[in-house]
């Protein structure tokens, strides 16, 4: 035991290998009722705290915050972010899918109408706790302690570094106590940190990803597990499939407002392919026409055929029709969850051979169905 202000902070050994369930309950039991505990995660020591006001005011005191700062949410796993984001942009959906567990953490920001969901949702108490300006920081860590300890605890859980106002983050056991003996109620002592600094924070916005705190993850890694592929598929990749990639490209520029030639500078790339053997023929008459009165220009485009690696390459997939979508699932079962037919239940009749008139109809079909597939998965 350890002694400061007429408090004692229990310290409990546990093994960083194999958590001990019965002794890390202890500590969750500690959380639950209003106290403060640390533990370890891969990068620093953190101060458990239940999302409360008077727990958030303690926890205040300690790190000499302002009440209006935000503290980080921690998760126990990353499907648990839904609850807390509804909407989620396909490279943050990108960075949970690479990155987390692991030290990063992510700034979301969610629309007003989202906020008022969540506000809904978790009640007045829990929302002022989490979220500040529409947006909320989340974690997933990487590390088997801290993973079962805010799996046990039923309530939110907000985890700031354990150190004092001042101080620099505890990335080991001793470290915690010399700072925080006496102010805490318990200690999970795990042994030091994996990474031994601080978890990286970003936020994703519409110009890419903004580092707001450096850590162990680089500018350069968070581009690297946050680009997005999109695909879109037809059956010679002359009519259909350039049309929507063209479109599509066309309105993530608008939606994130940069340059078409700038997209995939910032993490976002689309192209297309076709399930016939063909590569090389430049997109029809047609399909060039009726893109060219919507401001898209497919006089460069070039057919490819669908491959395996780029099946594979891709976060998601579009199909005009149900046969394109068996015949990616084909080549790789692995595809049946990111590939989807871009009209929803309908399919989109291949235009070749018809006259504009059809093309243009086509092409107002596909611009209807990219805005509504895309615009639900843009930030």
């Amino acid at each position: 035991m350890y002694f400061y202000c007429g408090m004692q902070t229990e310290v409990i050994k546990v093994d960083s290998e194999k958590a001990d369930t019965a002794k890390i309950k202890k500590a969750a039991a500690v959380v639950e009722g209003g106290g403060l505990a640390a533990f370890p995660t891969e990068t620093v020591y953190g101060i458990a705290s239940r999302v409360e006001e008077n727990t958030l005011i303690k926890l205040d005191k300690i790190k000499g915050r302002e009440p209006d700062k935000p503290y980080t949410l921690h998760i126990s796993k990353k499907s648990e972010v839904q609850k807390y984001v509804p909407n989620i942009g396909l490279k943050a959906q990108k960075l949970i899918k690479n990155a987390w567990p692991g030290p990063l953490t992510i700034v979301f920001e969610l629309s007003e109408e989202d906020i008022q969901k969540q506000r809904e949702s978790l009640g007045e108490e829990v929302f002022k706790g989490l979220f500040k300006n529409n947006s909320i920081g989340i974690r997933c860590p990487d590390n088997i302690i801290a993973s079962k300890l805010l799996e046990l605890i039923e309530n939110p859980v907000v985890a700031p570094s354990a150190n004092a106002a001042g101080q620099n983050p505890a990335v080991e056991p001793g470290q915690v106590l010399a700072q925080l003996s006496g102010q805490i109620e318990m200690l999970l002592d795990g042994g030091p940190c994996k990474y031994k600094k601080s978890s990286t924070v970003v936020k994703i916005g519409k110009k890419g990803l903004e580092i707001l705190r450096p850590g162990v993850y680089s500018q350069e890694d968070l581009e690297r597990l946050s680009r997005v592929q999109i695909l879109f598929v037809c059956t010679g990749n002359t009519c259909r499939s350039p049309m929507a990639e063209g479109i599509c490209r066309k309105y993530m520029a608008e939606k994130l407002q940069c340059g078409v030639d700038v997209l995939e500078k910032i993490g976002y790339k689309v192209v297309s392919a076709g399930t016939m053997d063909l590569a090389g023929a430049p997109a029809s008459v047609g399909a060039t026409a009726a893109c060219e009165s919507k401001g898209v220009d497919l006089k460069a485009h070039r057919s490819r055929r669908l491959t395996r690696r780029l099946i594979e390459e891709s976060d998601l997939i579009f199909a005009m029709e149900r046969m394109h979508q068996k015949g990616i699932i084909a080549i790789s079962p692995e595809a049946e969850g990111k590939c989807l037919l871009l009209a929803e239940d309908a399919e989109i009749p291949d235009p070749i051979g018809q006259p504009q008139e059809i093309f243009n109809d086509c092409a107002e079909q596909i611009e209807r169905t990219v805005k509504a597939r895309i615009g639900r998965l843009m930030i």
